[in-house]
């Protein structure tokens, strides 16, 4: 397993480049189930990090674009009626896909990204009282844009919290950005084989699972996310989902490092990304920093 994950890795490497710390983070919100959220300029590497995710995984790939006309049938699908058989049948939306980038989630209608977030929770869509199961694994990567630009729809807190994980990739390192600008673009060969398949990813998912998080680490998340409950420059605290969301990230960062118990510092690792877009501080302070101050505040365990 750490031969095959060693080799993800450097393979996603080649699709997007000098983003190492981000693939690890993607990866991370990959093997432990959850859902990913990037939010950045366009033009970042959002959709290429994605496709190499599925390609890299042999996963089935779709991609929806959000706008402002969008239905949630064009993402779950719709019953049609068939004159021939004189029935409806129900065909399927590209929401059953393994892995689905939802791009620019942010430029649809709340009744939209609704229909997107209930598929995201619950594993299943449900069509005139009929529920279809998603395939396994699962995997949505939503983009969005800055809620500063125009036409946007601003996500509201009890749908950020849905997602596992918040990313931002940031503008290439300077000699990363040169390969692009000489032409050197990333790999990305449509007939490349599969670095890792399901069945694999599947048993990495269940090793995180086993890996061992001992009550210090837990008092040490307990801790992290009561301070956010008792501030009063934090208006929305860290919910029970965001302490599982914590212990299932630092369990699939330690399988990524190669272990098989928890430490603090895979909490610490995980910590912003798991938790910035879910607290909403006052605007006395940026979602970042504020993680960074509770880390600092709250003693690490020995």
């Amino acid at each position: 397993m750490r031969e095959k994950l060693t080799q993800l890795t450097l393979g996603l490497a080649d699709v997007i480049f000098g983003k190492e710390q981000q693939i690890k983070l993607a990866l991370c919100a990959m093997l432990a189930r959850g859902h990913l959220l990037l939010e950045d300029l366009p033009g970042m590497g959002k959709t290429t990090l994605s496709h190499g995710l599925a390609q890299a995984l042999g996963m089935s790939y779709q991609r929806i674009q959000f706008t402002s006309d969008l239905l949630p049938a064009d993402i779950l699908g719709a019953s049609i009626f068939n004159t021939k058989e004189q029935q409806f049948s129900f065909h399927k939306g590209p929401i059953f896909s393994q892995v689905v980038l939802a791009d620019e989630i942010n430029r649809a209608g709340p009744k939209t990204q609704s229909a997107l977030l209930e598929a995201m929770e619950e594993g299943c869509v449900s069509i005139d009282s009929e529920r279809y199961m998603l395939p396994t694994p699962f995997f949505v990567i939503a983009t969005q844009n800055p809620q500063h630009q125009s036409g946007t729809f601003a996500l509201p807190e009890s749908q950020l919290d849905r997602f596992f994980m918040r990313l931002s990739l940031g503008f290439p390192p300077a000699d990363a950005e040169k390969l692009l600008i000489k032409g050197i673009r990333p790999q990305r060969d449509e007939d490349k084989p599969a670095i890792v398949t399901c069945d694999v990813l599947k048993k990495m998912q269940s090793q995180v699972d086993q890996i061992t998080i001992a009550n210090t680490v837990v008092d040490y998340i307990l801790a992290l996310v009561t301070i956010t409950r008792h501030d009063k420059d934090i208006a929305h605290p860290l919910s029970p989902r965001a302490s599982i969301a914590l212990a299932q990230g630092a369990k699939a960062w330690a399988f990524i490092e190669g272990r098989d118990f928890v430490m603090p510092e895979d909490v610490q690792a995980v910590f912003t990304s798991i938790c910035e877009h879910r607290i909403n501080p006052h605007d006395s302070y940026s979602q970042a920093n504020l993680c960074d101050d509770i880390l600092r505040r709250v003693k690490v365990p020995l």
